[in-house]
C-alpha cells in the first residue's frame, strides 16, 4: 500500500454518493479486503496524510469555515478533507482557501471517523481489538506560526465573506 493506492481507494469510495456516513461504509469495506499489513500501510498513508495537512493556514481556513476549530476539530476537518479526494485535497494544500469549495455557509465540516477505517476494517478482518496497539505512529508537528483568533479573518478575507466570519 502506497499513497496512490491509499487515493484510489479513497476516491473510490466517494463514486456514487455524495454522504458521507455511506462513502465511509464502502471504504471500510474496501480497506477490510486488504491482508492485515495493508490495513496497517493504508492507515499510516492516511496519518502522512494529516501529517502534511497539519499545518496553520489551512487551521485558518478549518477556523473561519466551521465558525471555530479546536486543535480535535482540526484533526476532524483534515479527516473530513480526506474523504473528499485526492485532487480536493492537493487543492486545499495548494491554496487553504479551496478548502471550502464544497461547502456551504451553515455546514460543520469534520468527519472524525475517518481517523478510525483502518482500525475498524482491521477488527473486522481479524476480529481484534488491539490495531492501536501495532499500528504505525507518524509523528507531526503543526507546520507554521498558529493564527491569532482575532486576527484570522484577515488571512482569508473571500473565505471569511463567504462564511460570515
Amino acid at each position: 500500500m502506497d499513497r496512490e493506492q491509499f487515493w484510489t481507494m479513497v476516491d473510490q469510495s466517494r463514486r456514487g454518493t455524495d454522504r458521507i456516513d455511506e462513502q465511509l461504509g464502502k471504504l471500510i469495506a474496501l480497506v477490510t479486503t486488504l491482508d492485515t499489513e495493508e490495513i496497517l500501510a493504508f492507515d499510516r498513508c492516511f496519518h502522512e496524510c494529516v501529517r502534511d495537512a497539519f499545518r496553520s493556514d489551512l487551521w485558518a481556513a478549518a477556523y473561519i469555515i466551521n465558525g471555530g476549530c479546536s486543535d480535535d476539530g482540526f484533526d476532524y476537518f483534515l479527516g473530513w478533507l480526506i474523504t473528499q479526494g485526492h485532487a480536493y485535497y492537493l487543492a486545499a494544500l495548494e491554496n487553504p482557501e479551496r478548502a471550502g469549495d464544497r461547502v456551504e455557509p451553515g455546514d460543520f465540516v469534520e468527519c472524525g471517523t475517518m481517523w478510525s477505517v483502518a482500525a475498524l476494517a482491521y477488527e473486522k478482518k481479524t476480529g481484534n481489538s488491539d490495531f492501536y496497539d501495532i499500528a504505525p505512529v507518524v509523528p507531526r508537528t503543526l507546520i507554521g506560526e498558529l493564527f491569532d483568533e482575532e486576527n484570522v479573518a484577515a488571512l482569508y478575507p473571500e473565505l471569511a465573506k463567504r462564511f460570515r466570519f
